[in-house]
């Protein structure tokens, strides 16, 4: 099993906003995971989608520290898309259209495939229906 865990959009949002639902549960996975030497991995896309609905919900003044924390952190790397990842993903975002998954997901489960990630710190439930575990579900 992968010692790492996939963070997704929900993930960040729960870790960075104290009001949500699922903030403390967020702060202790990562907690643990630090105590267990568990590394993040995250996709440029995830931030994409994090900073826009930090705007979109009134907490734009967290996107610095989200952003410095990300890129100076030896425990969360970040898979950058590039043309070929692009295309893979649009093939498999085509081939599961009937799933209601964005592309941003379609791009993280095969991310997720091609590291044989099983966790992800998110509320999504798609990952489950992809067969992944959601652990702030």
């Amino acid at each position: 099993m992968a010692r790492e865990i996939f963070v997704d959009t929900s993930g960040f949002y729960a870790l960075l906003v104290k009001r949500d639902d699922q903030h403390a549960a967020a702060t202790r996975i990562v907690q643990s995971a630090a105590v267990e030497q568990r590394r993040f991995v995250t996709t440029d896309y995830v931030l994409d989608e994090t900073a826009t609905l930090l705007v979109a919900r009134d907490c734009g003044h967290l996107l610095r520290d989200f952003f410095d924390t990300v890129f100076a952190s030896a425990a969360c790397q970040v898979e950058w898309t590039d043309a070929e990842r692009f295309h893979t993903v649009k093939n498999y975002f085509l081939k599961h259209v009937d799933q209601q998954w964005s592309f941003t997901d379609c791009l993280s489960f095969r991310l997720m495939k091609e590291r044989r990630l099983r966790d992800a710190l998110t509320k999504d439930t798609h990952f489950a229906q992809a067969g992944f575990v959601a652990l702030l579900e």
